[in-house]
């Protein structure tokens, strides 16, 4: 990439576009209602009473979902299924937790029969909201592999360097996807096994609908040692492609029961339904253990697309009790009109992703009559911060520490900072590393070494705690993106932009948006061969084209494209130094045209 001084400008005014969560501490109500907690008494209980014994060999599929098995064969637990699945053809899916195990060790005999998986070896999930996913889920815990799950936007390119950078050994996708695997599986050595979920067989894959037929549901579970690696999570960065945030059994297994029993407050009566995308580590924490850890049934709808209607029907029509869903789905339900729509059973609303702030929850609250339960986490941890039912909310807040982790605010040298002073977010790791907090960064030790800072893991993001031991969000401390709970790295789309052969250079940063908080904006210079085009078109054409290079969610919705002048142009060939020195003086003959 050219060492374009202008691009390195916008990187650093980026600070100055990101989205502010301000500390407004008023109430949304004048009674301002509080929920009763179903599973601790207030937070000060909660905090000093939690204590969670990690037992040396752990695994989920047989230490709690077997256990619910036995608990609903006994009776002693509700007639609510452990999942209930539906689409929007009509179709309806019900599992207990017995039919969940017994097709989860039929999945299970697949991969280690069929496709010949050892414990350890990595399996790539690509699927969207389908029944087949969850059993992948606990079908690779049953046999000890490696889950690494993926977004079905991810492209040809995005899969390519997940199955070489990850070296696995099997790929489950659909009929959509596989046509993308298909090309380049021969650069990928390490993978020998594919599996379909498809109505239609397809040339050297197995097809999971018809192999499941025929599967036995007689497997007996691996005996997993509590800290070995239980998944992998591709989160982006500020710069280079995708890490891989690796999970231990207990990190998600057992840390998330601070997720599901305090700020999710669910029992087995409960239906809990979360819209997180499938590839994303939110989907772990509030559709596979927060939930079922608690014996809570599981809900979900495939949506091919995002509708707020049929949120509004389903949330309407159907028992949920406990709904969780980024800022951004929020922002977008409370601009319809909900008066006719009734909310009889829900009575929880959490969300997470990205800062909630506070005109959407007041509006939620004037038409529901619910608060929303804002959270903060990463892919790396549990939760962190919550907002809790019993607390006092302030609007904007990410309330306060989960009971799983001591958070601080801290100095570039790790110092503890007071009340009111803006810091980074660190959470306690010495003497004593946290149970809720990622492996490590798999195959990466220098990136692993470089979140430690003293005693502390820094989270990456800025923010302050008040008097009251609320923290606040203030900024990414790097260029990340949060957009509609998307974490986007622009390094990924600056490589996509630069493969545009108008592009010269470019510079990717975030601009605030009023629905999904933030966005990706591009700032472009032309090669000289396009100075000429018709602008509006050529934005066009390159954002398209990022959506077939990468991800789409990650194109820029806004672009910017910077007519540099004659002396710029010569400038341009002179040292970064004295360009930078100069651009900001000729800053102003560069045009940015941004399209509506």
């Amino acid at each position: 990439m050219l060492a374009c001084v202008t691009m390195k400008m916008l990187h650093h005014a980026k600070c100055c576009q990101r989205l502010t969560i301000f500390g407004s501490v008023r109430a949304l109500h004048k009674d301002n209602r509080r929920a009763t907690p179903q599973n601790f008494s207030n937070y000060e209980s909660m905090k000093q009473d939690f204590k969670l014994e990690i037992p040396e060999y752990f695994n989920f599929a047989k230490d709690v979902l077997d256990q619910w098995t036995n608990m609903e064969k006994a009776g002693k637990k509700p007639s609510n299924p452990a999942f209930w699945w539906i689409n929007g053809k009509g179709e309806e899916v019900r599992w207990s937790f017995e039919e969940l195990g017994s097709l989860s060790r039929k999945f299970a005999n697949i991969l280690s029969e069929a496709c010949s998986l050892q414990r350890g070896d990595r399996v790539i999930l690509i699927l969207p909201r389908v029944p087949e996913w969850w059993l992948a889920n606990v079908a690779c815990l049953r046999t000890g592999t490696v889950l690494i799950p993926g977004t079905t936007q991810l492209t040809q390119k995005d899969i390519l360097y997940r199955l070489q950078s990850s070296k696995a050994n099997c790929i489950i996708t659909n009929d959509v996807l596989a046509p993308a695997v298909d090309a380049i599986a021969p650069k990928c050595e390490n993978l020998h096994s594919k599996l379909i979920v498809s109505e239609n067989s397809r040339e050297g894959w197995g097809n999971l609908k018809e192999m499941m037929k025929c599967a036995s549901d007689s497997h007996t579970c691996v005996k997993t040692k509590h800290n070995e690696i239980m998944a992998m999570f591709f989160t982006s960065g500020t710069s280079g492609y995708p890490k891989m945030t690796a999970h231990t059994h207990s990190s998600f297994g057992l840390g998330l029961s601070v997720n599901g029993r305090f700020w999710l407050d669910l029992t087995p009566s409960d239906v809990m339904w979360n819209t997180s995308d499938t590839g994303w580590a939110k989907s772990a924490w509030s559709s596979v253990f927060s939930p079922w850890i608690q014996g809570a049934c599981v809900f979900a709808h495939h949506l091919p697309r995002f509708e707020p209607t049929s949120v509004l029907q389903t949330l309407s029509k159907y028992p949920i009790t406990v709904f969780c869903s980024a800022a951004t789905v929020y922002r977008m339900l409370v601009q319809n009109d909900m008066a006719s729509y009734k909310f009889k059973s829900l009575k929880h609303c959490v969300s997470a992703g990205e800062p909630i702030t506070p005109d959407v929850t007041e509006k939620w609250r004037n038409k529901t009559g619910l608060d929303i339960y804002e959270g903060y986490g990463q892919t790396e941890t549990v939760l962190i911060c919550g907002n809790f039912k019993g607390m006092k909310i302030k609007p904007g807040s990410m309330g306060k520490p989960s009971p799983a982790f001591d958070v601080k605010i801290v100095d570039v040298n790790g110092n503890v900072l007071p009340p009111g002073q803006e810091g980074d977010i660190g959470i306690q790791v010495l003497p004593n590393r946290p149970f809720g907090l990622f492996a490590h960064y798999a195959d990466d030790p220098s990136k692993t070494a470089s979140t430690l800072r003293g005693n502390f893991y820094i989270t990456g993001d800025r923010g302050y705690m008040d008097e009251d031991g609320y923290f606040w969000f203030v900024a990414r401390s790097d260029d990340i993106i949060l957009s509609s709970g998307y974490r986007i790295g622009p390094f990924e789309v600056e490589n996509a932009l630069n493969e545009h052969p108008s592009v010269a250079e470019s510079a990717v940063v975030s601009s605030p948006d009023p629905i999904r908080g933030e966005v990706v904006k591009a700032f472009i210079v032309l090669n000289p061969d396009y100075k000429s085009h018709d602008q509006e078109q050529l934005i066009k054409e390159i954002q398209e084209h990022v959506k077939k290079t990468t991800a789409p969610y990650k194109y820029p919705r806004k672009v910017g494209i910077l007519i540099i002048t004659n002396i710029c142009s010569v400038l341009w060939k002179i040292s970064t130094v004295y360009f930078y020195i100069l651009m900001n003086i000729f800053f102003t003959h560069a045009t940015p045209h941004v399209p509506n």
